[in-house]
């Protein structure tokens, strides 16, 4: 008996010394521990997407309450844990840098030495703690020191994303008047290329289609383009189609192989149907080549003649010789096969016809 009151002893005692440091639940200045009950620093969490990336903080948000937090509430020089309650944590999914120095992915409890006029950023390996107060230094990940700026005043401590770039993003503590910004870092090009390998092991790689998409990404960055001509060879092993052959051939011209790539191109064009031909043919356009895209223009109805897609082509070429008459003829067949969804974009080209305007400009 007189064990077991001197261990309710222990417990309320530690009680009463965490109601102190945690600012209290209850207005007696209890805590409570056998409920879970609404907090006074409410629980928050934050998550931002750099690339692949995904960096989350949860956090307890204390709030001024008409008190100098800076120098006061929150000492200078001392270690604090950067909100209210448990551990601040943050979560890399994967590697990052911060103000670039390397830190691995994982979950680590964020804290902090607060002075005047810089931080301390501390990241500890240990993120399952109460706040600061059983804080171990050589359980540190990485600490760098920030700069703290003045801001908009805050009245509940917050952390937000800020400057968000393709690699990089700025975390940021406000509170009071203050703003405390970190940089994150990601390597999003490595980030991204593990991944898709890692894809490829699954279901993505058991079609045409997923080695294409790695192949086009690769492209698109100009990144492990000799890996990307291999994944494309293997997407084209799986089933020849248009789309990757015209994948194989930017990926040749990216290379530097001018008559490997014209040679995939017919290849692609070989295979496109009415849609993707005429699709090809007015990128073309768009992107300035009108010779082209003139020349491809007529292949399409040839590929398909009773397709709605090959009177708008055929609309094209003949608003591009003048001949609006037969264009606007070419237009209405168009507009008559097309989806519904399709028919209010022809429709205003129509018009242009019928006025003698040539739609191609």
């Amino acid at each position: 008996m007189r064990k077991f009151c001197a261990y309710l002893v222990c417990v309320c005692a530690v009680s009463a010394i965490a109601a102190v440091e945690v600012k209290a639940q209850f207005k007696n200045g209890s805590q409570p521990t056998e409920l879970v009950l609404p907090r006074v620093s409410q629980r928050s969490s934050v998550t931002q997407r750099i690339g692949l990336t995904d960096i989350t903080i949860v956090y307890h948000s204390p709030l001024v309450g008409g008190r100098e937090i800076f120098g006061k509430i929150v000492p200078y020089g001392q270690m604090w844990r950067a909100g209210a309650n448990e551990n601040t944590t943050i979560t890399f999914s994967d590697a990052v840098t911060i103000e670039g120095k390397p830190l691995a992915a994982g979950t680590y409890g964020l804290h902090s030495i607060p002075n005047a006029d810089q931080w301390t950023i501390v990241f500890s390996k240990n993120s399952t703690s109460w706040g600061s107060f059983s804080y171990k230094e050589n359980e540190d990940a990485l600490r760098v020191t920030v700069k703290p700026h003045a801001a908009e005043f805050r009245e509940s401590l917050a952390y937000t994303f800020d400057d968000i770039k393709p690699d990089t993003a700025s975390a940021t503590l406000r509170w009071e008047k203050l703003a405390v910004p970190f940089q994150i870092g990601v390597d999003v090009k490595a980030t991204v290329l593990a991944s898709i390998k890692n894809q490829l092991r699954n279901t993505g790689g058991f079609t045409w289609g997923g080695y294409d998409e790695a192949a086009q990404w690769c492209l698109d960055n100009n990144y492990n383009l000799d890996e990307a001509s291999k994944w494309e060879d293997t997407s084209i092993q799986n089933e020849e189609r248009f789309e990757n052959w015209e994948t194989k051939s930017r990926i040749y011209a990216a290379m530097g192989k001018k008559d490997e790539s014209a040679k995939a191109l017919a290849t692609a064009l070989e295979k496109a149907n009415a849609i993707q031909l005429y699709s090809y043919a007015r990128g073309l356009q768009r992107q300035g080549d009108a010779k082209r895209a003139f020349e491809l223009y007529p292949l399409v109805s040839k590929r398909d003649p009773k397709h709605w897609i090959s009177h708008l082509a055929n609309a094209r070429v003949d608003s591009n010789s003048g001949d609006f008459t037969n264009a606007s003829k070419e237009m209405t067949q168009a507009i008559d096969g097309a989806p519904d969804g399709t028919k209010p974009f022809l429709q205003p080209m129509l018009k242009k016809l019928e006025a003698k305007t040539d739609i191609n400009k």
